[in-house]
């Protein structure tokens, strides 16, 4: 069965976004190595889940990256391995999703990844979207977490973990440390 990898960046303090919302994450040391390290954890997967909001803020970004003569040659490899992945955003709210290879999902959330998992291919990511993996972390269908952890202290803004009433007990697979002092971590969740 595929695993559902949630992929994120976190300050030292445990927020994957600043004080001022989505957009409010320049404080990520991104560079080279972290570009190389998305790299690897991308070429594991190959279905991208999203929430409502992820989706159209990354639909909206990417889909202009290729025409952009600004763009890193990094962007423009992520922009073109984004178009041609397969991308399920999950609303109540959306009318359409028509971003290239991308299904909406209305309703019946936790049965409909149940039923990913199943299907052949390689594994699936949350690339993003904290708050729809904090609904499906309460849901228990994430098993492996990958945090790039930044060193840097933002002070408050959407936590990592949020809200979770229920303990998981999480198995260390792998620890890197970068030149930039980022640390990256892989845990599988261990399920009871």
């Amino acid at each position: 069965m595929r695993n559902v990898i949630l992929f994120l960046h976190s300050s030292l303090d445990g927020f994957v976004e600043g004080p001022n919302g989505a957009m409010d994450i320049g404080w990520v040391s991104y560079n080279e190595e972290l570009e190389k390290h998305a790299r690897e954890i991308l070429s594991t997967v190959d279905t991208v889940l999203w929430g409502r909001g992820t989706y159209q803020m990354m639909e909206n970004y990417w889909t202009s990256v290729p025409s952009n003569p600004e763009a890193s040659e990094y962007e423009i490899e992520h922009a073109k391995w984004i178009e041609e992945t397969s991308k399920v955003v999950f609303s109540t709210t959306l009318e359409k999703a028509e971003w290239n290879n991308t299904r909406l999902i209305k309703e019946n959330i936790e049965e409909e990844i149940k039923n990913i998992k199943k299907q052949p291919g390689k594994d699936i990511i949350i690339l993003g979207s904290p708050r729809f993996a904090h609904y499906l972390m309460e849901l228990d269908l994430i098993d492996v977490i990958k945090i790039t952890i930044s060193p840097v202290i933002i002070g408050s803004g959407l936590p990592l973990f949020k809200g979770s009433e229920n303990k998981r007990n999480l198995s260390l697979v792998e620890n890197k440390t970068f030149n930039s002092g980022v640390i990256g971590l892989t845990y599988n969740i261990v399920k009871s």
